[in-house]
């Protein structure tokens, strides 16, 4: 059972960004940093990406563990409402194999980075690289 009020578990959801998070904001930074201009959550591209490298036609979405599943220890299930979150998981995932199946299609280079990821500075660079490389750059 949920040990906090539903005002106050409500009060708590509605804290969660789903944009400039830290760990969205530390890939920026370091994007910029190796010299990488961007654009932020672009409204016309499916799934509003959270970077878009348009000079390099790549997509980057800077992933929670919680709420998109990745297998880490971040990625607890709520021990109530069980039902709920295992299809909310459900729904995030299929949502974004779609999304990323369209961006393929017209072009796009797609990556994704993990929350738990974000501090290890090797990944961004890894995929800074891989963008280079998909373009002979």
């Amino acid at each position: 059972m949920d040990h906090l009020t539903v005002e106050k578990r409500s009060e708590n959801m509605a804290k969660i960004k789903s944009k400039d998070s830290k760990a969205e904001l530390i890939v920026r930074k370091r994007l910029h940093a190796l010299g990488f201009r961007y654009r932020l959550h672009s409204k016309i591209l499916i799934g509003k990406p959270d970077i878009v490298l348009a000079k390099y036609k790549a997509v980057i979405f800077v992933h929670g563990c919680f709420w998109h599943r990745h297998n880490c220890k971040r990625a607890t299930i709520p021990k109530s409402n069980t039902e709920y979150w295992d299809s909310k998981f459900k729904r995030n995932i299929d949502r974004f194999k779609e999304v990323s199946e369209c961006l393929k299609k017209n072009g796009w280079n797609v990556f994704v980075i993990w929350e738990c990821e974000v501090k290890d500075f090797d990944i961004i660079d890894k995929i800074s690289m891989q963008i280079k490389d998909a373009l002979k750059i």
